[in-house]
């Protein structure tokens, strides 16, 4: 019998056992309203049943394992041949795979493809969000890779097949096969037009050899790579296989894994080319024009990814008060409370809202969506990825002491909070692509204001921060220094029309009031008096199954 002082109360259940995309309202609401009725049913049921396994109990146990045991570096066999494999927890296999077989590198070639995929992103990646990185590659090589025919014809099929073989083996030996990308060197960083990995040609054409170091390898353990080096035309984008056609390895020398703050089931490496075979992707000297259609499309599952984390951050913020008793009754059903839930939820919501309407525009795939993307893509990349880590602390604040404990998950969840913000380029990268586009590009401007003002009038305080928005885009004298500034704004009006046309009134007018309005402080829970907050609140709880 246990001591009576040991007795157990008031502690919170585990949220566990629920539907991950069922629950998710915001998200339900934005796949019904982006995909084609032909396809809906279909998938949403795909999506009922990844989002019941994302809810389960061994999903779960999954992203802890995979967390508790990052991956390992062998780089010689017990003979001392050099193999550079890097060996991962069963967990990280199963999760990959689970997400391959679901479709998670598969949008390019299906109807509503953008769309199921990011839905199903955004449900897979709240178990964990470290195994998201090569299924984002693999997804976006495909367009890189379509520059060249021959190359798109004998990988395609691979990078979107729903079958997970783990292990390096030629890839004709394989139904399907995972990349990641090498862009930047130690020297340069985001300046990749400084590196200095070279490119010579063989006799012959079409094949090179590659001399050099990435400071950062995402995904080491993939079946190829894209990476950029200096041929003698110029930057040049390259492919480049772990597994020669003949059986042979690549030279691809890892030389370490990266000790990360978070996204610790993944690898990240730094790797050398001595003699590397690679073939090219696209002209010589038009490497950053290739890749950059790989860039643009995981900048995408940047902002996904970082509305998986601010949706399962608040969905066990709200759990926890609505189970947790303080001061005479729930923690969700005190004014205080109520407000940081419901300032939460309306970050949580916009994210979503905005995530699946750029991967919709990538379905749509016309020359005004384009010109859209081009803007919202880096926007959206730049405001949602910096909300994320904001969002998650808070969240976990919401479960006091417990929720800075391991065993909650939620330290997991703000460690990996501030990646997406520093991968594909950080803030200062993203603004300044937001502003090169508004100098160069009046096309992706027009299509970005005819987006926004389809809910012109609906609200006069997003109509007020349009007028404001117009005032500034007028002037873009000394435009550098204030683009963060410019490029917030632009994203804040992006949700505050999208959630105007589509969320229930009582999100977009809190939105509205508190971040185009301004009656809003500097912390969450700072929402106006007068709001039904309640209703916010509801919304975004995650239903037990």
């Amino acid at each position: 019998m246990a001591p009576s002082t040991h007795t157990v109360t008031n502690q919170v259940p585990p949220l566990v056992g629920y539907d991950v995309f069922a629950a998710d309202r915001a998200l339900t609401e934005a796949v019904e309203r982006h995909l084609p009725p032909g396809v809906l049913d279909e998938a949403r049921q795909e999506l009922a049943g990844l989002g019941r396994s994302a809810g389960s109990a061994q999903a779960q146990r999954w992203g802890a394992q995979a967390d508790e045991n990052p991956p390992r570096l062998r780089t010689h066999d017990r003979y001392g041949h050099r193999v550079d494999e890097v060996e991962f927890h069963p967990a990280w296999h199963r999760l990959l795979g689970h997400a391959v077989t679901a479709g998670l590198t598969d949008a390019w070639g299906r109807q509503g493809g953008h769309v199921r995929r990011a839905a199903g992103f955004l449900v897979w990646t709240q178990a964990e969000a470290g195994h998201g990185c090569p299924l984002s590659m693999t997804h976006a090589a495909v367009p890189a890779l379509r520059t060249d025919p021959s190359l798109a014809s004998e990988w395609e099929p691979l990078l979107t097949s729903h079958v997970y073989e783990e292990g390096l083996r030629p890839p004709s030996q394989k139904s399907g096969v995972l990349f990641g990308m090498g862009m930047t060197e130690k020297q340069g960083g985001t300046d990749v037009r400084s590196n200095t990995t070279r490119a010579e040609p063989l006799a012959g054409g079409g094949e090179y050899l590659l001399t050099g170091h990435k400071w950062f390898c995402s995904a080491p353990m993939s079946d190829g790579f894209l990476v950029l080096a200096q041929a003698p035309g110029g930057l040049s984008c390259f492919l480049v296989p772990r597994v020669l056609p003949d059986g042979a390895r690549n030279a691809f020398a890892i030389q370490r894994l990266k000790d990360k703050l978070g996204n610790r089931s993944n690898a990240s490496a730094e790797v050398e080319f001595d003699g590397t075979w690679a073939r090219p992707v696209g002209e010589e000297g038009r490497g950053v024009r290739t890749i950059i259609e790989m860039v643009a499309a995981t900048r995408l599952d940047c902002v996904v990814g970082s509305a998986a984390l601010m949706r399962q951050a608040v969905a066990q913020a709200i759990h926890h008060s609505s189970h947790r008793r303080a001061f005479g009754g729930l923690l969700v059903d005190k004014p205080l409370m109520r407000n940081v839930l419901a300032d939460l939820a309306l970050e949580s919501e916009a994210a979503t809202t905005l995530a699946l309407r750029l991967a919709a525009a990538y379905d749509a795939d016309t020359e005004q969506e384009r010109a859209f993307l081009r803007i919202a893509v880096p926007a959206a990349k730049y405001w949602v990825t910096k909300r994320c880590a904001a969002v998650v602390g808070e969240a976990l604040e919401c479960l006091g002491g417990n929720g800075y404990v391991e065993e909650s998950g939620m330290p997991r969840l703000l460690r990996e909070a501030p990646l997406n913000s520093i991968w594909e380029g950080s803030g200062n990268v993203q603004a300044l692509d937001v502003l090169r586009a508004l100098l160069r590009e009046p096309m992706a401007l027009d299509a970005f204001l005819q987006e926004v003002g389809k809910a012109r009038g609906a609200d006069h305080r997003l109509d007020a921060a349009i007028k404001g928005l117009l005032t500034e885009l007028a002037d873009l004298g000394a435009a550098e220094e204030r683009a963060r500034r410019l490029v917030e704004r632009m994203a804040l009006v992006l949700q505050g029309s999208l959630l105007l046309r589509w969320a229930p009134p009582e999100v977009a007018d809190a939105f509205c009031a508190s971040r185009l309005g301004g009656d809003w402080g500097s912390a969450f829970g700072t929402l106006p008096h007068g709001l039904h907050l309640a209703a916010v609140v509801e919304r975004a709880r995650a239903e037990r199954g």
